[in-house]
Formats: structure tokens, C-alpha cells, sequence
């Protein structure tokens, strides 16, 4: 029976990357979007021809009811989730003294509230399931912190907090459910300003971005069974900067 796993933020870059990779794994991939239809659409497109299968859902993260009805109609149509990459989010950048009220309450509330409202619904039947794994997406801005993204540095080293928090609580002999988190620093999803590549490429000793299927290729190692005694752990994927 394929187990299923849940994508969120799947219509581009990493979050399409890693639905790729893990349907190529064989496991039934769900789609997450919010506003991109087309964007999910090709990231199902890439999936069949390869032939993987796949599910698309549309839900808003920063809706907690609109989240939990929608993942647990998912659940009682196919059944519980065998893994979950809570990949969405945002970034509003600002210097701190020029950042807004709307864009601080955007990016934190946004980027938080979307780890209780997509991962909370997902936990007890994952619980019944006796076996799962969750991956949540930080960033080195959420471990080092980064120029002009206050916001986003705070919000990230928050998922970082929760992840390592949930990992406690749900692990025990008789749940094999572990809990991780990626940390990715410059990759390139070609939404990257060239200014930024041009500031930060000095400080990275293999003097590159990353690809996005690099990101893919660990969550698809954690996701998988040989990933079984690796649990509350930040994993960067920063070509050393750090």
C-alpha cells in the first residue's frame, strides 16, 4: 500500500522539487497550493510522466479552520498521512527600523501559525499509524539570522524551537515517528535578487548556490526508512556557510 505524504508550498521551487523527488520514491505525493493552480498543475504534470501518482488540495496555511477541514477530509477519504514536508511560507523583507507592522505580523504569523495549522490535524492519525515523519523547512536566517530579514530570521528559528519540541513529545518505543528540520541557506529557485547572490556568494566555500533537487535529496532520505534513528535534528544544506 503506498504511503501517503502531504507537500506543502509543491506549485515551484524547493516544495515542487521535493513532491518530484518523493513521488519518484513511491509514495502517493499531495500536492499543496495556495494560490499557484498552475504552478501545482505542472508539479503534477512532472510527477505522472515519471510515473508517479499524485493528488492536489488548495488551502490558505494561515487559515487554521480552512486547513483542518481540508487535510482531514484528505484523511478520511485516503487515510492518514505517513509523512508530512511543511514547506510553505513567505518573506517580506525590510531593514528592521523600516519594517512594518504588516510586514512583521505577515511573515512571523504566516510562517508560525502555518506549522500548528497544516502539522496539528496530520498528528493523531499519524499516532494511529504508529509510523510517520515530519519535516518542517527553517533556514539558515532562522539559525544565524540575516540582514534585512528580522521577521523571517524570528519566524524560522521558531520552527526550529517547535520541531525539536514535537519531536520529544511524539517519540517513544512504540510510535516510529521521528521529527526533522532542513535548513537550507542560498538556493536557487530563480527567485533570488542578484544582489543578494552577488552579497553572500563570497561567504560560501563551495562558491555556488544550491539546487533546489539538493534540498529534495535530503528530504527524501529522511522521509524514508534508512532515516529511522535520525530525529530532532537541524540539518543545514549551505555549502558551508554558516
Amino acid at each position: 500500500m503506498m504511503k501517503n505524504v502531504l507537500v506543502t508550498g509543491a506549485s515551484k521551487g524547493i516544495g515542487r522539487a521535493i513532491a518530484v523527488r518523493l513521488a519518484e520514491d513511491g509514495y502517493m505525493v499531495t500536492i499543496h497550493y495556495g494560490g499557484d493552480e498552475q504552478g501545482a498543475q505542472e508539479t503534477a504534470r512532472q510527477i505522472e510522466q515519471a510515473g508517479g501518482q499524485c493528488r492536489i488540495v488548495q488551502f490558505d496555511i494561515r487559515d487554521q479552520a480552512q486547513c483542518k477541514a481540508v487535510i482531514e477530509e484528505q484523511i478520511e477519504q485516503f487515510g492518514g498521512y505517513y509523512g508530512v514536508v511543511n514547506n510553505a511560507g513567505m518573506t517580506s523583507d525590510n531593514s528592521f527600523p523600516s519594517m512594518t507592522s504588516d510586514e512583521w505580523q505577515g511573515v512571523v504569523h504566516t510562517n508560525l501559525d502555518a506549522f500548528y495549522n497544516v502539522i496539528h490535524p496530520l498528528i493523531m492519525p499519524m499516532i494511529a499509524l504508529k509510523q510517520g515523519r515530519v519535516i518542517t523547512l527553517s533556514s539558515l536566517s532562522g539559525q544565524i539570522g540575516n540582514r534585512g530579514q528580522v521577521n523571517y530570521s524570528a519566524a524560522k528559528a521558531g520552527i526550529i524551537g517547535a520541531t525539536k519540541a514535537l519531536a520529544l513529545e511524539l517519540s517513544n518505543k512504540r510510535r516510529q515517528i521521528t521529527v526533522n528540520c532542513i535548513a537550507p541557506g542560498l538556493i536557487d529557485t530563480g527567485m533570488i535578487e542578484p544582489h543578494v547572490v552577488d552579497r553572500v556568494m563570497p561567504q560560501i566555500p563551495v562558491q555556488r548556490m544550491g539546487k533546489p533537487e539538493e534540498v529534495a535529496e535530503l528530504a527524501a532520505f529522511l522521509m524514508s526508512d534508512k532515516a529511522s534513528y535520525i530525529n530532532r535534528q537541524v540539518i543545514g544544506i549551505n555549502g558551508g556557510l554558516y
